[in-house]
């Protein structure tokens, strides 16, 4: 059964968390770990771009409203048009690996997930917070 969860993500000294809404995420189910979570946000993120990559517009514009909704999650973007597939296995071993090696962290609410193994510990409104640590990690 689908299972909405609401994500915000971050680069330190780019933003500020009071302007960084939270976006919310279907998931097929509740993640019951961390590996759980980033394999599943990760395939959603695969699912996602490669739907879009493809119905980039003849003339891109963006209407004001579209800039204030991406502004609001941290990226404006007119769309992609063609390139290659993402490929699901490797996108989930390289988000696996980053959190290992530390390129970004992981919030549920205030509480840090430090371990692939570790459990969620799921309150009511909870919001996961990425946070990026190095400028060569993407986004």
């Amino acid at each position: 059964m689908p299972y909405t969860i609401y994500v915000r993500m971050k680069k330190l000294g780019k933003q500020k968390s009071a302007q960084l809404q939270p976006v919310p995420c279907e998931l097929e189910e509740k993640p019951g770990t961390v590996r759980e979570l980033l394999t599943a946000l990760t395939e959603l993120g695969v699912r996602q771009y490669n739907a879009r990559k493809d119905e980039g517009q003849l003339l891109a514009y963006l209407t004001r409203e579209e800039i204030a909704g991406q502004a609001l999650r941290g990226k404006i973007t007119a769309g992609l048009r063609g390139g290659e597939d993402a490929w699901r296995d490797e996108a989930v071993e390289n988000t696996l690996q980053c959190f290992e090696d530390g390129i970004y962290r992981v919030f549920a609410g205030e509480t840090e997930l430090t371990a692939l193994t570790e459990a969620i510990p799921w309150t009511e409104d909870m919001v996961f917070t990425f946070i990026r640590l190095t400028m060569l990690a993407g986004w």
